[in-house]
Protein backbone atom coordinates (compact mmCIF):
# COMPACT_ATOMS: atom_id res chain seq x y z
CA UNK A 1 0.00 0.00 0.00
CA UNK A 2 1.39 3.26 -0.70
CA UNK A 3 1.38 6.08 1.99
CA UNK A 4 -1.86 7.26 2.70
CA UNK A 5 -2.58 11.11 0.50
CA UNK A 6 -5.62 11.01 2.33
CA UNK A 7 -4.64 13.28 5.11
CA UNK A 8 -1.94 15.64 4.83
CA UNK A 9 -1.80 16.13 8.57
CA UNK A 10 0.48 12.42 7.85
CA UNK A 11 2.66 13.86 5.60
CA UNK A 12 6.17 16.15 5.90
CA UNK A 13 6.39 18.25 3.29
CA UNK A 14 10.19 18.59 2.75
CA UNK A 15 12.73 20.14 0.04
CA UNK A 16 13.38 17.25 -3.21
CA UNK A 17 17.02 17.49 -1.55
CA UNK A 18 15.79 15.58 1.63
CA UNK A 19 14.10 13.28 0.73
CA UNK A 20 10.78 12.91 3.07
CA UNK A 21 8.89 10.79 5.69
CA UNK A 22 5.07 9.80 5.29
CA UNK A 23 3.00 7.97 8.24
CA UNK A 24 1.25 5.34 7.16
CA UNK A 25 -2.36 5.03 7.74
CA UNK A 26 -2.15 1.43 9.69
CA UNK A 27 0.40 0.31 12.68
CA UNK A 28 2.29 -3.22 13.27
CA UNK A 29 0.03 -5.41 15.10
CA UNK A 30 2.95 -6.21 17.86
CA UNK A 31 5.94 -4.86 19.07
CA UNK A 32 8.18 -4.35 16.17
CA UNK A 33 11.36 -5.43 17.99
CA UNK A 34 12.84 -7.08 14.62
CA UNK A 35 12.43 -6.99 10.84
CA UNK A 36 13.38 -8.91 8.13
CA UNK A 37 12.26 -8.20 4.40
CA UNK A 38 11.25 -11.53 2.88
CA UNK A 39 12.30 -12.93 -0.76
CA UNK A 40 8.03 -12.67 -1.77
CA UNK A 41 8.27 -8.49 -0.56
CA UNK A 42 6.60 -8.45 2.58
CA UNK A 43 7.74 -7.67 5.95
CA UNK A 44 8.31 -10.33 8.76
CA UNK A 45 8.11 -8.18 11.94
CA UNK A 46 9.01 -9.87 15.50
CA UNK A 47 8.52 -9.68 18.97
CA UNK A 48 7.69 -13.00 20.69
CA UNK A 49 6.44 -11.32 24.31
CA UNK A 50 7.44 -8.30 23.22
CA UNK A 51 9.13 -6.84 26.40
CA UNK A 52 5.80 -7.62 28.02
CA UNK A 53 5.98 -10.44 30.42
CA UNK A 54 2.47 -10.55 30.28
CA UNK A 55 2.93 -11.70 26.81
CA UNK A 56 4.73 -15.00 27.24
CA UNK A 57 2.31 -17.18 26.37
CA UNK A 58 0.91 -15.32 23.21
CA UNK A 59 0.62 -17.39 20.27
CA UNK A 60 0.99 -15.15 17.46
CA UNK A 61 4.42 -13.20 18.28
CA UNK A 62 5.45 -12.36 14.41
CA UNK A 63 3.76 -10.53 12.01
CA UNK A 64 4.08 -10.43 8.44
CA UNK A 65 3.27 -7.27 6.01
CA UNK A 66 1.83 -6.93 2.98
CA UNK A 67 2.89 -3.66 1.18
CA UNK A 68 1.03 -3.43 -1.48
CA UNK A 69 -2.69 -3.64 1.13
CA UNK A 70 -1.45 -2.81 4.80
CA UNK A 71 -2.22 -6.18 5.86
CA UNK A 72 -0.88 -8.32 8.15
CA UNK A 73 -0.58 -12.47 8.73
CA UNK A 74 -0.21 -13.47 12.03
CA UNK A 75 1.81 -16.43 11.79
CA UNK A 76 1.01 -18.82 14.59
CA UNK A 77 4.29 -19.81 16.94
CA UNK A 78 5.23 -23.19 17.52
CA UNK A 79 5.15 -24.71 20.83
CA UNK A 80 8.01 -26.12 23.78
CA UNK A 81 7.93 -29.07 25.14
CA UNK A 82 5.32 -28.26 27.72
CA UNK A 83 2.87 -26.95 24.76
CA UNK A 84 3.55 -23.01 25.64
CA UNK A 85 4.29 -20.49 22.60
CA UNK A 86 8.03 -20.40 22.45
CA UNK A 87 9.29 -17.03 22.88
CA UNK A 88 11.62 -15.46 19.87
CA UNK A 89 11.46 -12.46 21.87
CA UNK A 90 15.48 -10.90 21.70
CA UNK A 91 16.38 -14.25 19.10
CA UNK A 92 18.65 -13.20 16.36
CA UNK A 93 18.45 -13.61 12.69
CA UNK A 94 20.15 -14.21 9.22
CA UNK A 95 18.95 -15.91 6.13
CA UNK A 96 19.59 -19.58 4.55
CA UNK A 97 20.56 -19.80 0.76
CA UNK A 98 16.92 -20.71 0.05
CA UNK A 99 15.20 -17.84 1.78
CA UNK A 100 13.79 -18.55 4.36
CA UNK A 101 15.11 -17.13 7.65
CA UNK A 102 16.66 -18.17 10.85
CA UNK A 103 15.90 -17.16 14.25
CA UNK A 104 18.00 -18.13 17.20
CA UNK A 105 17.93 -17.99 20.47
CA UNK A 106 14.69 -16.51 23.07
CA UNK A 107 13.52 -15.52 26.03
CA UNK A 108 13.49 -18.15 29.03
CA UNK A 109 12.12 -16.36 31.53
CA UNK A 110 12.13 -12.18 32.82
CA UNK A 111 13.90 -10.51 35.69
CA UNK A 112 16.60 -11.66 35.04
CA UNK A 113 16.30 -12.58 31.71
CA UNK A 114 17.34 -16.04 30.90
CA UNK A 115 18.53 -17.76 27.25
CA UNK A 116 16.39 -20.57 25.06
CA UNK A 117 18.14 -23.30 23.13
CA UNK A 118 16.08 -23.06 20.62
CA UNK A 119 16.16 -21.82 16.71
CA UNK A 120 12.74 -21.42 14.22
CA UNK A 121 12.87 -21.06 10.70
CA UNK A 122 10.32 -18.98 9.08
CA UNK A 123 9.34 -19.67 5.36
CA UNK A 124 7.84 -17.15 3.35
CA UNK A 125 6.54 -19.42 0.65
CA UNK A 126 3.65 -19.66 2.85
CA UNK A 127 4.27 -17.55 6.28
CA UNK A 128 4.78 -20.35 8.41
CA UNK A 129 7.04 -21.52 11.23
CA UNK A 130 9.10 -24.66 10.99
CA UNK A 131 10.65 -26.22 14.28
CA UNK A 132 13.02 -28.64 13.55
CA UNK A 133 13.92 -31.85 15.18
CA UNK A 134 17.87 -31.06 15.87
CA UNK A 135 18.05 -27.99 18.23
CA UNK A 136 20.86 -26.03 19.14
CA UNK A 137 22.61 -26.84 22.44
CA UNK A 138 23.22 -23.79 23.89
CA UNK A 139 20.54 -21.31 25.38
CA UNK A 140 21.29 -17.65 24.46
CA UNK A 141 19.45 -14.58 24.64
CA UNK A 142 20.77 -11.35 22.57
CA UNK A 143 23.02 -13.74 20.46
CA UNK A 144 24.23 -13.48 16.87
CA UNK A 145 23.74 -15.06 13.99
CA UNK A 146 25.79 -14.95 10.60
CA UNK A 147 25.14 -16.54 7.54
CA UNK A 148 28.82 -18.15 6.26
CA UNK A 149 29.77 -18.09 2.50
CA UNK A 150 29.22 -21.67 2.50
CA UNK A 151 25.59 -21.00 3.43
CA UNK A 152 25.94 -22.56 6.84
CA UNK A 153 25.02 -20.46 10.23
CA UNK A 154 26.52 -19.54 12.64
CA UNK A 155 25.82 -18.16 16.50
CA UNK A 156 27.85 -16.99 18.94
CA UNK A 157 27.50 -15.64 22.29
CA UNK A 158 24.19 -14.32 24.36
CA UNK A 159 22.64 -14.73 28.03
CA UNK A 160 22.52 -18.58 28.24
CA UNK A 161 20.03 -20.42 30.86
CA UNK A 162 21.98 -19.47 33.96
CA UNK A 163 22.63 -15.92 33.05
CA UNK A 164 26.30 -15.68 31.99
CA UNK A 165 27.29 -15.25 28.39
CA UNK A 166 27.44 -18.43 26.41
CA UNK A 167 31.20 -18.95 25.37
CA UNK A 168 30.28 -22.19 23.06
CA UNK A 169 29.55 -21.35 19.66
CA UNK A 170 27.42 -23.39 17.07
CA UNK A 171 26.69 -23.83 13.54
CA UNK A 172 23.63 -25.24 11.57
CA UNK A 173 23.38 -26.64 7.93
CA UNK A 174 20.39 -28.17 6.61
CA UNK A 175 21.96 -31.19 5.50
CA UNK A 176 22.84 -32.17 9.31
CA UNK A 177 21.40 -29.48 11.83
CA UNK A 178 23.12 -28.24 15.00
CA UNK A 179 26.59 -28.76 16.38
CA UNK A 180 29.00 -27.01 18.69
CA UNK A 181 32.29 -26.36 17.64
CA UNK A 182 34.16 -28.76 18.63
CA UNK A 183 37.25 -27.68 21.69
CA UNK A 184 37.83 -25.60 24.60
CA UNK A 185 35.21 -22.10 25.28
CA UNK A 186 36.43 -18.81 23.73
CA UNK A 187 38.96 -17.15 25.32
CA UNK A 188 38.60 -13.28 24.72
CA UNK A 189 41.09 -11.16 26.07
CA UNK A 190 38.25 -8.40 26.35
CA UNK A 191 39.03 -5.45 29.44
CA UNK A 192 36.30 -5.55 31.11
CA UNK A 193 33.44 -8.93 29.41
CA UNK A 194 33.83 -11.15 27.43
CA UNK A 195 32.00 -11.95 23.66
CA UNK A 196 29.54 -8.97 23.77
CA UNK A 197 25.38 -9.53 23.23
CA UNK A 198 24.25 -8.68 19.76
CA UNK A 199 27.69 -8.31 18.26
CA UNK A 200 28.27 -6.44 15.36
CA UNK A 201 30.19 -9.26 12.85
CA UNK A 202 30.55 -9.23 9.19
CA UNK A 203 31.90 -11.68 6.51
CA UNK A 204 35.22 -11.27 5.00
CA UNK A 205 36.03 -12.22 1.52
CA UNK A 206 38.70 -14.67 2.97
CA UNK A 207 36.06 -16.28 4.98
CA UNK A 208 37.24 -14.41 8.78
CA UNK A 209 34.77 -12.27 10.29
CA UNK A 210 35.39 -8.75 11.16
CA UNK A 211 33.52 -7.82 14.87
CA UNK A 212 33.04 -3.86 14.11
CA UNK A 213 32.86 -3.24 18.11
CA UNK A 214 29.44 -2.56 18.25
CA UNK A 215 27.20 -4.54 20.65
CA UNK A 216 24.36 -4.57 23.64
CA UNK A 217 25.60 -3.22 26.92
CA UNK A 218 29.40 -4.80 27.34
CA UNK A 219 31.05 -1.65 27.73
CA UNK A 220 34.91 -1.41 26.89
CA UNK A 221 34.65 -4.24 24.49
CA UNK A 222 37.78 -4.22 21.83
CA UNK A 223 37.22 -5.25 18.11
CA UNK A 224 38.81 -7.92 16.64
CA UNK A 225 39.12 -10.59 13.47
CA UNK A 226 37.72 -13.58 14.14
CA UNK A 227 39.96 -16.82 12.32
CA UNK A 228 36.73 -19.95 12.27
CA UNK A 229 38.22 -23.88 12.35
CA UNK A 230 38.25 -25.67 9.55
CA UNK A 231 34.87 -27.61 9.05
CA UNK A 232 33.89 -25.52 12.07
CA UNK A 233 35.88 -27.79 14.58
CA UNK A 234 38.44 -26.42 17.08
CA UNK A 235 39.07 -22.98 18.40
CA UNK A 236 37.97 -19.79 16.74
CA UNK A 237 41.51 -17.64 16.84
CA UNK A 238 41.06 -13.98 17.31
CA UNK A 239 43.51 -10.75 15.99
CA UNK A 240 43.08 -7.23 18.19
CA UNK A 241 42.37 -4.57 15.89
CA UNK A 242 43.27 -0.97 16.78
CA UNK A 243 42.29 2.51 15.77
CA UNK A 244 38.52 2.77 17.18
CA UNK A 245 38.02 5.68 18.86
CA UNK A 246 36.19 5.84 22.18
CA UNK A 247 35.39 1.38 22.44
CA UNK A 248 33.47 2.06 25.27
CA UNK A 249 31.05 4.36 23.34
CA UNK A 250 29.41 0.90 21.10
CA UNK A 251 27.17 0.04 23.00
CA UNK A 252 23.99 -0.13 19.85
CA UNK A 253 26.23 2.08 17.80
CA UNK A 254 25.32 1.32 14.05
CA UNK A 255 27.94 -0.44 11.68
CA UNK A 256 27.82 -1.06 8.16
CA UNK A 257 30.00 -2.80 5.08
CA UNK A 258 29.94 0.16 2.98
CA UNK A 259 29.30 -0.40 -0.89
CA UNK A 260 30.30 -2.28 -2.82
CA UNK A 261 31.34 -5.58 -0.34
CA UNK A 262 34.36 -5.88 -2.51
CA UNK A 263 36.18 -3.03 -1.00
CA UNK A 264 36.00 -4.67 2.58
CA UNK A 265 35.23 -1.12 4.46
CA UNK A 266 33.27 -1.20 7.93
CA UNK A 267 31.90 1.99 9.39
CA UNK A 268 31.10 2.54 13.09
CA UNK A 269 28.60 5.29 13.89
CA UNK A 270 27.65 6.37 16.83
CA UNK A 271 27.28 4.62 19.83
CA UNK A 272 26.65 5.01 23.69
CA UNK A 273 28.74 4.59 26.65
CA UNK A 274 26.15 2.03 28.65
CA UNK A 275 22.50 1.54 28.37
CA UNK A 276 21.03 4.71 29.64
CA UNK A 277 23.79 6.93 28.91
CA UNK A 278 25.82 9.67 27.02
CA UNK A 279 26.45 9.56 23.45
CA UNK A 280 29.20 10.07 20.72
CA UNK A 281 28.77 11.02 16.73
CA UNK A 282 31.97 10.22 15.76
CA UNK A 283 32.21 7.53 13.38
CA UNK A 284 35.07 5.20 11.91
CA UNK A 285 36.18 3.39 9.49
CA UNK A 286 38.24 0.34 8.60
CA UNK A 287 40.13 -0.70 5.83
CA UNK A 288 39.96 -5.01 5.90
CA UNK A 289 41.42 -4.96 2.58
CA UNK A 290 44.84 -3.57 4.00
CA UNK A 291 47.58 -5.58 5.07
CA UNK A 292 47.42 -4.17 9.29
CA UNK A 293 43.81 -3.11 9.33
CA UNK A 294 42.92 -0.34 11.91
CA UNK A 295 40.27 1.67 12.15
CA UNK A 296 40.49 6.01 11.08
CA UNK A 297 38.63 8.86 12.11
CA UNK A 298 35.78 9.48 9.16
CA UNK A 299 33.38 12.49 8.94
CA UNK A 300 31.48 13.28 12.18
CA UNK A 301 27.34 12.17 12.41
CA UNK A 302 25.53 15.81 12.68
CA UNK A 303 23.90 14.47 15.91
CA UNK A 304 25.35 12.07 18.66
CA UNK A 305 23.42 8.99 18.51
CA UNK A 306 22.56 5.16 20.02
CA UNK A 307 19.46 3.00 19.09
CA UNK A 308 20.04 4.12 15.55
CA UNK A 309 19.72 2.29 12.21
CA UNK A 310 22.23 2.42 9.59
CA UNK A 311 20.31 1.19 6.26
CA UNK A 312 22.49 0.62 2.82
CA UNK A 313 21.00 2.68 0.20
CA UNK A 314 20.76 1.31 -3.81
CA UNK A 315 22.46 5.00 -5.01
CA UNK A 316 25.86 3.74 -2.48
CA UNK A 317 25.13 6.04 0.40
CA UNK A 318 23.97 5.04 3.54
CA UNK A 319 20.94 6.09 5.79
CA UNK A 320 20.88 6.55 9.27
CA UNK A 321 17.80 7.37 11.33
CA UNK A 322 16.19 6.98 14.72
CA UNK A 323 17.71 7.04 18.25
CA UNK A 324 18.77 9.54 20.80
CA UNK A 325 21.32 11.82 22.09
CA UNK A 326 20.87 10.46 25.93
CA UNK A 327 19.94 6.60 26.22
CA UNK A 328 16.16 6.52 26.66
CA UNK A 329 15.47 9.73 26.78
CA UNK A 330 12.69 10.05 24.37
CA UNK A 331 13.25 14.29 24.94
CA UNK A 332 16.80 14.02 23.55
CA UNK A 333 15.46 11.65 20.25
CA UNK A 334 16.60 12.46 17.21
CA UNK A 335 14.05 12.54 14.47
CA UNK A 336 16.25 14.03 11.82
CA UNK A 337 17.49 11.69 9.30
CA UNK A 338 21.47 11.83 7.93
CA UNK A 339 22.73 10.51 4.74
CA UNK A 340 26.30 9.59 4.20
CA UNK A 341 28.18 9.72 0.97
CA UNK A 342 31.74 7.28 1.02
CA UNK A 343 32.60 9.16 -2.20
CA UNK A 344 33.06 12.68 -0.44
CA UNK A 345 32.74 11.41 2.94
CA UNK A 346 30.30 13.75 3.65
CA UNK A 347 27.14 13.49 5.97
CA UNK A 348 24.06 15.67 4.79
CA UNK A 349 20.82 15.78 7.07
CA UNK A 350 17.31 14.48 5.50
CA UNK A 351 14.29 14.67 6.32
CA UNK A 352 12.88 14.65 9.77
CA UNK A 353 10.25 11.37 10.74
CA UNK A 354 7.58 12.17 13.18
CA UNK A 355 7.84 9.57 15.47
CA UNK A 356 10.66 9.55 17.95
CA UNK A 357 12.04 5.98 17.53
CA UNK A 358 14.76 4.84 20.13
CA UNK A 359 15.19 1.42 21.40
CA UNK A 360 13.78 -1.39 20.06
CA UNK A 361 13.72 0.45 17.00
CA UNK A 362 14.29 -0.82 13.33
CA UNK A 363 14.58 0.24 9.58
CA UNK A 364 15.08 -1.63 6.41
CA UNK A 365 15.53 -1.19 3.10
CA UNK A 366 12.39 -1.87 0.73
CA UNK A 367 12.78 -3.32 -3.09
CA UNK A 368 11.40 0.30 -4.53
CA UNK A 369 14.52 2.28 -2.81
CA UNK A 370 12.09 2.94 -0.10
CA UNK A 371 13.18 2.51 3.94
CA UNK A 372 10.44 1.66 6.41
CA UNK A 373 10.94 2.48 9.94
CA UNK A 374 8.84 1.35 13.00
CA UNK A 375 8.97 0.25 16.68
CA UNK A 376 10.57 2.00 19.73
CA UNK A 377 10.40 0.90 23.34
CA UNK A 378 11.79 2.99 25.95
CA UNK A 379 10.15 1.28 29.18
CA UNK A 380 8.21 -1.74 29.46
CA UNK A 381 4.36 -1.48 28.41
CA UNK A 382 5.64 2.09 26.27
CA UNK A 383 5.10 1.13 22.44
CA UNK A 384 5.66 2.72 19.06
CA UNK A 385 3.99 0.73 16.54
CA UNK A 386 3.47 3.54 14.06
CA UNK A 387 5.11 2.75 10.43
CA UNK A 388 6.37 5.26 8.34
CA UNK A 389 8.18 4.93 4.95
CA UNK A 390 11.53 7.46 3.37
CA UNK A 391 11.60 8.28 0.01
CA UNK A 392 14.96 8.79 -0.98
CA UNK A 393 15.51 12.21 -2.84
CA UNK A 394 16.27 9.57 -5.81
CA UNK A 395 12.10 8.91 -5.60
CA UNK A 396 11.37 11.80 -7.34
CA UNK A 397 13.60 11.86 -10.25
CA UNK A 398 13.12 9.41 -13.36
CA UNK A 399 14.06 6.06 -12.68
CA UNK A 400 15.99 3.55 -15.00
CA UNK A 401 13.95 0.56 -15.80
CA UNK A 402 14.75 -3.37 -16.32
CA UNK A 403 12.87 -4.76 -19.48
CA UNK A 404 14.29 -8.67 -18.37
CA UNK A 405 16.78 -10.02 -15.19
CA UNK A 406 17.67 -13.59 -14.50
CA UNK A 407 15.61 -15.24 -11.46
CA UNK A 408 19.09 -16.76 -10.71
CA UNK A 409 22.61 -16.94 -11.22
CA UNK A 410 25.33 -19.06 -10.06
CA UNK A 411 28.62 -17.43 -9.07
CA UNK A 412 31.32 -16.10 -11.47
CA UNK A 413 28.86 -16.76 -14.22
CA UNK A 414 27.66 -13.14 -16.93
CA UNK A 415 24.17 -12.15 -16.47
CA UNK A 416 22.07 -10.23 -18.95
CA UNK A 417 19.82 -7.43 -17.57
CA UNK A 418 17.76 -5.75 -20.03
CA UNK A 419 17.16 -1.88 -19.90
CA UNK A 420 16.35 0.57 -22.87
CA UNK A 421 19.22 3.08 -21.28
CA UNK A 422 21.94 0.53 -21.80
CA UNK A 423 24.66 3.66 -22.12
CA UNK A 424 23.84 5.82 -19.51
CA UNK A 425 23.72 2.62 -16.49
CA UNK A 426 26.57 3.40 -13.98
CA UNK A 427 26.31 0.41 -11.67
CA UNK A 428 24.56 -2.89 -11.20
CA UNK A 429 24.50 -4.34 -7.65
CA UNK A 430 23.25 -6.93 -5.15
CA UNK A 431 21.74 -5.86 -1.92
CA UNK A 432 21.05 -8.60 0.23
CA UNK A 433 17.74 -7.87 2.32
CA UNK A 434 17.99 -6.73 5.81
CA UNK A 435 17.22 -8.98 8.84
CA UNK A 436 17.62 -6.41 11.81
CA UNK A 437 17.28 -5.76 15.15
CA UNK A 438 18.72 -3.49 17.90
CA UNK A 439 20.76 -1.89 14.99
CA UNK A 440 22.41 -5.23 14.27
CA UNK A 441 21.95 -6.54 10.82
CA UNK A 442 25.15 -9.41 9.59
CA UNK A 443 23.42 -9.53 6.39
CA UNK A 444 23.22 -6.08 5.17
CA UNK A 445 25.62 -5.28 1.78
CA UNK A 446 25.89 -4.18 -1.55
CA UNK A 447 27.88 -6.62 -4.41
CA UNK A 448 29.15 -5.08 -7.53
CA UNK A 449 28.65 -6.76 -10.40
CA UNK A 450 31.41 -5.57 -12.91
CA UNK A 451 29.61 -4.23 -16.32
CA UNK A 452 31.45 -6.35 -19.19
CA UNK A 453 29.72 -4.88 -22.33
CA UNK A 454 26.48 -3.61 -23.35
CA UNK A 455 24.43 -3.77 -26.50
CA UNK A 456 21.64 -1.39 -28.01
CA UNK A 457 19.06 -2.85 -25.05
CA UNK A 458 21.05 -4.71 -22.44
CA UNK A 459 24.12 -4.72 -20.41
CA UNK A 460 26.32 -7.83 -19.32
CA UNK A 461 27.62 -7.92 -15.70
CA UNK A 462 29.60 -10.59 -13.95
CA UNK A 463 28.32 -12.03 -10.63
CA UNK A 464 31.32 -12.64 -8.00
CA UNK A 465 32.78 -15.89 -7.58
CA UNK A 466 33.80 -15.47 -3.84
CA UNK A 467 30.74 -16.74 -1.62
CA UNK A 468 32.23 -14.94 1.32
CA UNK A 469 31.50 -11.58 -0.53
CA UNK A 470 27.76 -13.20 -1.42
CA UNK A 471 26.87 -15.80 0.86
CA UNK A 472 24.16 -17.87 -0.99
CA UNK A 473 21.03 -16.90 -1.17
CA UNK A 474 18.11 -13.94 -2.27
CA UNK A 475 19.60 -10.80 -3.42
CA UNK A 476 17.99 -7.46 -4.56
CA UNK A 477 19.07 -6.29 -8.55
CA UNK A 478 19.52 -2.60 -9.07
CA UNK A 479 20.82 -0.74 -12.07
CA UNK A 480 21.85 2.96 -11.15
CA UNK A 481 22.19 5.40 -14.07
CA UNK A 482 24.81 8.30 -14.51
CA UNK A 483 22.58 10.17 -11.83
CA UNK A 484 22.80 7.65 -9.57
CA UNK A 485 19.35 7.20 -9.23
CA UNK A 486 18.63 3.55 -9.45
CA UNK A 487 15.96 1.34 -10.41
CA UNK A 488 13.52 -0.76 -8.65
CA UNK A 489 14.43 -4.13 -7.87
CA UNK A 490 14.18 -7.46 -9.14
CA UNK A 491 14.97 -10.61 -6.95
CA UNK A 492 17.44 -12.97 -7.88
CA UNK A 493 18.70 -16.04 -6.35
CA UNK A 494 22.85 -16.84 -6.38
CA UNK A 495 24.09 -19.81 -5.58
Amino acid sequence: MLPSQTDDRMLIAQASGLGSWQLMSYSCPINPISAALLRTGRILFLAGSGNNPDNINTPNGAAVLNLSNGTFIRPTTPLDSAGSPIDFFCCAHSFLSDGRLMCAGGTDQYDPFLGLPVALIFNPSNNQWVKESNQPEGARWYPTVITMGDGRIVVLSGIDEFGGIDTYPESYSSATGWSYFSGPALNWQYPTSSFPMYSHLFLMQDGRLFYSGAYFQNTGVSTHILTLPANYQGQITETPVSGLQNPDYGDQAASVLLPPAQDQKVMMIGGGNDYYGQTTNRVNIIDLNASSPAYTAAASLNFARMHHNAVLLPDRTVFVCNGSAVGEDANQGTRTSEIYNPATNTWTTAATAQKTRLYHAVAILLPDGRVLASGGNPARGTEERSIEIYSPPYMSQTRPTMSSAPTSATYGATITVGTSQPNSVKWVHLIRPMATTHGLDTEQRLVDLPITSRTSNSVKVTVTSNRNIAPPGYYMLFIVNNSNVPSQARWIRIS
